[in-house]
């Protein structure tokens, strides 16, 4: 058998552990292992544009499959680019393998062209971040690196210097066994026995959900209706439990709807499942408060805790159902449901009128069509800033249409490079990047990947020619805005130039109509849309203490806009309310 080197066996073992592609850009310390990319079968290499649409590109995999991914970038400022991507992939617990490639060995410390120290500069981003020194240590560091990431769900770095990729390996690499998935968490006996004795001595309990309730949607109802529980979500909760709920609340946080606030508030006993919920001003301080998580470190680091329990949601709920007394009374449920029902009607009749005649569109009416128009197993990839107020309040999920953003690292620029990412799992899928002009721009040629690789990609575009969100901060706290105007080209028109479909939509009785053209169209495709960067109006009062950075502290802040077919949901669940 002939003599594999280093970076053979490298992708060998990526190639086992099931690795389809590796994302990322070319450079000389990669070249052996592009190399060795090139001729192996079963993995293929995916050049974008910029490194940073490879990681969150490999992160917006991991999230879809839930399997591990990889990215590449070469020595020094190639893989120093990967770094913001990977952040938003490690703290979105999403399975991520990156490769830094590094200067030749002989040189590392003595300050050679490109030199910089991948293997200390990614641990902040990283469960696992090591130099491959030789070439007899590389197969068991590679195989602790995906153990780290698949098993701890993050990110892992290795550092390979390319002339030690070039050369020959020692021997062959075992074939090891890889863990490929996480196991269940069940608590112990002890939280188990605590938390349902203080479910039962509570009288008004709310549930406030967040990713960690992926899975769980039937045990999360099913808990919900025997303790007669309000459940409102964070916005990662948002695609796992909004739908089907007839318990539903809405959100909380500064992007938050409805009546999850006064829920959290006002309950006697707060359980928050599967949620790292970061804005701790918005969650109470005078109510009893228990916390799920598989996370053991996360418990209790946004507030005060009564009740630490580490486990992931599903098992806890299926240790905690048929133990929990089946409450009476539903007084708590249905107050909270007729606020909830209540605050939307408030915020929809605060909708301008004839909105479909407004010019500039409305950026709420584009996001409550495309909610109509979009593919029911669809996947939103959702830009940061005013496109996470839109996906929030208008896309509908359903339990099949998947919604990413960088809900946690809060970078801008990733709906374009996570929408390659989860294009490449499924081409048939439709995927759309609901894109800000400030995002888009940012990694605009990585509009070139979606023609290179003719991936069917629909972006739409939301065109104000504002840093909206960047904004709105400025004017909570008191400061006029500035250097948040953007000067953009027509999009359409670029896209064309890419070789790709292009439209521009100007007035609202184009933009369905346009939509529909884009989705029907084979390839990638963008939709621009000029929509009003006037769209956001202030409430009429603001406390001094909501001014604190980007939380703001603002619970009753109020954005201007409908909230979609969240209101007939709310409406309808009303209407399931007993009546005495």
């Amino acid at each position: 058998m002939a003599k594999q080197n280093v970076a053979e066996q490298f992708v060998d073992i990526l190639v086992r552990a099931g690795v389809s592609r590796l994302y990322g850009v070319v450079g000389d310390s990669l070249n052996p292992v592009v190399d060795a990319v090139r001729r192996h079968s079963g993995i293929d290499w995916v050049h974008v544009r910029h490194e940073e649409t490879a990681a969150f590109a490999a992160g917006a995999e991991a999230q879809i499959t839930g399997k591990l991914a990889a990215c590449a970038g070469s020595c020094g400022p190639g893989n120093l680019h990967l770094v913001n991507g990977l952040y938003d992939a490690h703290r979105s617990m999403a399975p991520v393998l990156a490769l830094a490639s590094h200067i030749p060995s002989s040189e590392i410390g003595l300050g050679y062209f490109q030199e910089t120290h991948p293997d200390r500069l990614f641990t902040e981003c990283s469960h696992y971040s090591e130099l491959i020194s030789s070439p007899k240590q590389m197969p068991r560091l590679l195989n602790t690196a995906i153990q780290h990431a698949v098993g701890r769900s993050g990110v892992s770095v290795v550092s390979l210097p390319g002339d030690i990729a070039g050369e020959e390996a020692p021997e062959k690499a075992a074939d090891t066994a890889l863990v490929t998935s996480r196991p269940t968490v069940r608590p112990g006996d002890a939280e188990i026995d605590r938390l349902v004795e203080m479910i039962d001595e509570a009288d008004k309990v709310t549930l406030f959900c967040g990713a960690g309730t992926a899975g769980a949607h039937a045990e999360v109802m099913e808990f919900a209706g025997k303790i007669k529980s309000p459940v409102g979500h964070a916005l990662r909760g948002k695609e796992w439990i909004q739908y089907d709920n007839p318990y539903d609340v809405g959100m909380s946080g500064l992007l938050g709807y409805g009546a999850a606030y006064e829920a959290t508030h006002e309950c006697d006993l707060l359980i928050l499942l599967g949620t790292d919920f970061p804005y701790n001003a918005f969650l109470p301080e005078d109510v009893r408060i228990a916390q799920v998580d598989v996370r053991p470190e996360v418990l209790g680091r946004r507030s005060k805790l009564d009740l630490a329990v580490w486990g992931d949601v599903k098992e806890t709920l299926r240790c905690l159902t048929e133990r929990v007394k089946t409450k009476k009374s539903r007084r708590f449920l249905d107050k909270m449901l007729k606020k909830h029902a209540d605050a939307l009607e408030g915020v929809v009749s605060a909708y301008t009128k004839k909105v479909d005649k407004h010019v500039p569109i409305h950026p709420e009416y584009v996001a409550s069509v495309l909610d109509e128009i979009a593919d029911d197993d669809a996947v939103f990839t959702v830009d940061t800033g005013m496109c996470n107020v839109w996906a929030a309040r208008y896309i509908s999920p359903n339990g099949r249409r998947r919604i990413i953003g960088s809900f946690s690292h809060g970078s801008m620029a990733n709906a374009l490079p996570m929408a390659i990412g989860a294009q490449f799992t499924d081409r048939k899928r439709q995927v759309v990047s609901m894109s800000g002009d400030g995002g888009f721009s940012m990694l605009m040629g990585d509009f070139l990947t979606l023609v290179q690789y003719d991936l069917p990609v629909k972006v739409v575009l939301f065109n104000n020619s504002s840093l909206s969100m960047v904004e709105l901060e400025m004017l909570v706290a008191g400061l006029p805005s500035h250097g948040t105007a953007n000067t953009n080209p027509d999009f359409a028109a670029v896209a064309r130039a890419c070789g790709a479909y292009g439209v521009r939509v100007e007035k609202p009785k184009q933009l369905a109509g346009a939509l529909k053209e884009a989705f029907k169209h084979k390839g990638p495709a963008l939709v621009d849309i000029v929509t009003d960067p006037n769209a956001l109006s202030m409430p009429p009062k603001i406390s001094t203490d909501m001014v604190t950075g980007f939380a703001l502290s603002a619970s009753k802040m109020v954005l201007d806009g409908g909230v979609g077919r969240m209101l007939q949901m709310a409406r309808s669940n009303l209407r399931n309310v007993p009546r005495p």
